[in-house]
Parts: structure tokens; sequence; C-alpha cells
């Protein structure tokens, strides 16, 4: 990502009308074992489950939808996990690209690429690639990603500016520290859900979130569906959003 890049266009100021969704899509696991299902069985309904929030994102008029897909702290699961993640990543972009070409939607990949399966990158390149004219969705799809990561990688690319005299330290506030995230085109998600009853950002999005509404459902991930994502919404509706200041007072 160019050091160059605009400002990302705001997070939206209507509560009935957001711009930008994130979902942290947990409970794949939890879902396959309690049918007594292996967990591979439950990241492929996941999958499944992608696809129809992806299509209901469109049909409800949201223009940025982010999925973490996989975190750097997944490392830490089972080699076997990890392949079948993988795998499902792999046989989803093969599948699902041209129709989601399409249907006008844009992939954007966020996250570290540094070390991956070359395959993996190449997917990931085509995607964005084949994608990257539309304008009726952009999935933002993080993917070996971490925010903590993504902050501290900004600060390097700084710090090694003002050390070869490209920068004042001075110059540095949140706004020029934002432009160097793997987030600079992308409004800051308006609403963030997480599935399976969970109250945590678990490491994500954790700059950009600083302003988003937050919704925990109990929902499983892969009995997430457009219903769902409608009461999500709806929830976010009834919010104020305030952005650290009052709302105006109508009347006397």
């Amino acid at each position: 990502m160019s050091n160059a890049a605009a400002p990302a266009p705001q997070a939206s100021d209507r509560a009935d009308n957001p711009v930008h969704v994130a979902i942290i899509m947990d409970g794949n696991g939890r879902w396959a074992a309690a049918r007594s299902l292996p967990r591979a069985e439950g990241h492929r309904r996941g999958v499944e489950a992608l696809r129809r929030v992806v299509r209901a994102a469109s049909e409800l008029g949201i223009l940025y939808l982010t999925i973490f897909s996989f975190s750097s702290e997944n490392w830490s699961r089972p080699a076997t996990e990890i392949g079948d993640l993988f795998g499902l990543l792999r046989r989803f972009i093969r599948n699902d690209l041209a129709t989601l070409h399409r249907d006008g939607v844009r992939v954007r990949v966020i996250g570290e690429r540094t070390g991956l399966e070359a395959d993996i990158c190449a997917l990931l390149n085509e995607a964005e690639e084949l994608t990257k004219a539309n304008t009726k969705l952009t999935l933002v799809v993080a993917f070996n990603y971490g925010s903590r990561q993504e902050i501290a990688k900004a600060a390097q690319r700084l710090a090694l500016e003002v050390a070869e005299g490209k920068r004042e330290a001075s110059s540095i506030d949140a706004d020029v520290l934002g432009r160097y995230l793997d987030t600079p085109d992308i409004p800051d998600p308006d609403l963030i859900i997480r599935t399976s009853g969970e109250q945590r950002l678990s490491n994500f999005l954790m700059w950009q979130a600083a302003y988003s509404e937050l919704v925990f459902v109990p929902i499983h991930w892969p009995d997430f569906d457009k219903a769902a994502l409608e009461g999500a919404i709806a929830e976010y509706a009834r919010r104020e959003r305030r952005f650290g200041g009052l709302v105006a007072k109508t009347g006397s």
C-alpha cells in the first residue's frame, strides 16, 4: 500500500445505515462439537455462512464487509486444522471468485503475506487483481492478520522514514499513522459483530474500532444468516453514535 494513500472515507454518522460492517466469525468448532461432528465440518459450514452473508450484505446496501478469516494467532492451532482452513480458502477463491466478480464485489486482503505458501499468495493476488474495479461491495478479508502487528509495522515504517530524514517525528499524528495501516482506503467499521457469544475483539481492527458499535450474538457462525445480520443492524440502529461528543438535543 502506498504511503501517500489518501485518508480513508469516514465511517457513517447515521445510526441506521452502516457503511462498513466487520464480523469476527466465531464458533465453527463449537457448532461442530455440539453435533458430534469434526471441526473441519464446522469450518466447511462456516464457508457456506460466509457465502450467505456476502450476498446479504450486498442486498442490504452495505458497502464494506470485513471478515476475520485467519488471525496471526491461529498458527498455534493443530497443523491438521490449519491445513483444513487453508484448503477451504483455496476452494473458496477458486469456486467463488467468478461469482463475486460477476456480482460486483471487490476483494481486498489485509494482513501479513510474508511466509505464506506461494499458491495462497497467488490466489489472494488474483482475487484482488480480478475484482479491483468492482464497486458494489468491498469484501475485506483479514487473513494472517493481527491488529497489534499491523500497528507495530506501521510504526516501524514511520520510524524508518524519520531515521532516513524523510519525515520529522513531530509530523506524526493519528491521521498520519492511520495512513500506514493496512486500511488507508477503507472507512472504519461502523458495526463490529462477533458470533458465538464471546465478547472481545481478539486483536481485530483495534485501531479502526475506536468508535465502532459492538454487537455480540450467541449464534455460532455456521448458523449466521441474513436474518441474523439484519438483527445486528437493527441493534446498531438503536444506538446513539457520539464519536466522543454529545448528541444534540431537540426541542426546548
